[in-house]
C-alpha cells in the first residue's frame, strides 16, 4: 500500500532523484533513515522501477528527435517486439491500439540518419514520423 508519505518521497524524486535522504527527510519531516526505508519498500514493491537521466540530446549530436508511429505488416510483430530496442536510436517503445502498433521516440543526428533509420523500419511496416520540434516542461506545481 504505497501512503501519501510515500507520494510526497516519490515527487521529490520525480523532480530530483538525486535527492539524499536527509534532504527529502527535511521537506517532510521524517528521519533520514525512515526515508531510506520508505524508498527501499517502493522499489521491493516495484512502484519505482528505476532511476534516470535527462540528456540533452543536441549537445550529444543528436539534432533530431523523432516519434515514429507503425503500422506492422501480417506477420512481423512477432519480429519487430524482439527488434526495437536493439537500435540505439531507440529511447522508449511502445505497443500501442489503434491503427498503428508500435509507437518509438527516437535520436538521430540529421535528417540522413532519418532516412537510414527509416530504411531499417520499413521491412516491418509503414512508417509515419513526427518531428518533435520541443519539450513542454512540466510546471513545478503539476
Amino acid at each position: 500500500m504505497v501512503t501519501e508519505t510515500d507520494r510526497e518521497i516519490i515527487d521529490i524524486l520525480k523532480t530530483n532523484a538525486r535527492a539524499s535522504f536527509a534532504e527529502i527527510g527535511r521537506k517532510i519531516a521524517l528521519s533520514p533513515s525512515a526515508v531510506r526505508e520508505r524508498v527501499q519498500k517502493l522499489e521491493d514493491l516495484g512502484v519505482i522501477k528505476s532511476y534516470g537521466v535527462k540528456l540533452n540530446q543536441a549537445l550529444l549530436g543528436n539534432g533530431l528527435e523523432v516519434f515514429i508511429l507503425l503500422k506492422i505488416f501480417d506477420g512481423k510483430l512477432k519480429y519487430i517486439l524482439t527488434e526495437i530496442n536493439t537500435y540505439p536510436e531507440v529511447k522508449e517503445a511502445y505497443r500501442i491500439t489503434g491503427p498503428y502498433n508500435i509507437h518509438v521516440r527516437v535520436v538521430l543526428r540529421d535528417q540522413l540518419h532519418l532516412q537510414q533509420f527509416i530504411d531499417k523500419l520499413i521491412r516491418y511496416g509503414s512508417p509515419t514520423t513526427l518531428l518533435i520540434l520541443s519539450e513542454i516542461e512540466k510546471s513545478k506545481g503539476s
